[in-house]
C-alpha cells in the first residue's frame, strides 16, 4: 500500500523536528501507542494496541531512522507484528518551511501487511490508515500547542480513528 500525505503545522521546522524525534512526545501522538523506548541511536521499540475493522490486537515492533538531515528530512523504516498479522514499511519524511512560521510535513512511503489484518482488504486498510494519520496529525498539533515535553501533566490525545 502506497501512502502520500502532506500536512501543514503551525510551527517552525526545528520545533516540529523536536516532536517527531522525541520518543516521549511521539508516544503521546501515535494513536494506540502504549510504549516507545529508545533502543540505541535512531532505533526504537514500540508497542501499539490498535484495531482495524473487526481485527484488533497488540503489535510490537521496531522503528529505525536513517539519512537524517537536521530539521529537514529523514527516512523511517518500521517492522511490527502481533496476533492479527504483520506490517513492514518505509517512508521518506520531509519538513518544508512555509510562510508565517509554518512547516509542511510530507510523508511518502509504502507499507506491506500480512496475516489476518490483510483480510480486511486494501481499500479499507487505506481508509483506516488515513484516519490514523489524521489523528496522529491532530495529536502533534496538540503536542506543539502544549510546548515543553518535561511538563508534569501528560495530555490525553485522541486514540480512536
Amino acid at each position: 500500500m502506497k501512502l502520500e500525505v502532506d500536512h501543514v503545522f503551525p510551527a517552525g521546522p526545528q520545533e516540529l523536528w523536536d516532536v517527531l524525534l522525541d520518543p516521549v512526545r511521539l508516544q503521546r501522538c501515535v494513536p494506540g501507542c502504549e510504549q516507545m523506548q529508545e533502543d540505541g541511536q535512531d532505533h526504537y521499540v514500540a508497542t501499539l494496541k490498535i484495531g482495524v475493522a473487526s481485527v484488533k490486537g497488540t503489535y510490537t515492533g521496531q522503528v529505525r531512522l536513517s539519512e537524517k538531515n537536521a530539521y529537514s528530512s529523514y527516512r523511517m523504516s518500521v517492522e511490527g507484528s502481533g496476533k492479527p498479522g504483520f506490517v513492514r514499511g518505509e517512508a521518506a519524511i520531509g519538513l518544508i518551511p512555509q510562510e508565517g512560521r509554518q512547516t509542511r510535513l510530507a510523508i511518502r512511503g509504502e507499507a506491506h501487511v500480512g496475516g489476518l489484518i490483510a483480510s480486511v482488504g486494501q481499500r479499507l486498510l487505506h481508509g483506516i490508515a488515513r484516519q490514523l494519520i489524521g489523528t496522529f496529525f491532530r495529536n502533534i498539533e496538540k503536542e506543539l500547542a502544549n510546548g515543553d515535553p518535561s511538563s508534569a501533566v501528560t495530555p490525553k490525545h485522541d486514540t480512536a480513528p
